[in-house]
């Protein structure tokens, strides 16, 4: 693993710590990463679209133009999937925050 590899690994760690938390900007940067591959990671765009739909749903605009933009990319089956893991995540991180 090298020095890169660590420093992205670190850098999704952190954003999703922040994301656990609710930030908006975690979840935007967590869609960024998943959608552009960047950070070491490979496309993910079901899981690009499950950080841009929360970043969405509290209350970040930008991220609802990339998610309508990845959407264009994406079967209805994977749509479907990100917005369930999107619901899950949030009754996983509100019930660990209640």
């Amino acid at each position: 693993m090298g020095n890169s590899m660590k420093s992205a690994a670190f850098l999704i760690e952190s954003r999703l710590s922040d994301a656990a938390k609710g930030s908006s900007n975690a979840y935007f940067d967590l869609g960024v990463i998943y959608s552009t591959g960047s950070e070491g990671v490979d496309v993910d765009l079901v899981e690009a679209h499950k950080w841009f739909n929360l970043a969405a749903l509290s209350g970040h605009d930008e991220s609802k133009v990339c998610r309508a933009e990845i959407s264009l990319d994406m079967t209805a089956r994977e749509i479907a999937e990100a917005q369930r893991e999107a619901r899950s995540w949030l009754q996983d991180n509100t019930r660990r925050a209640a």
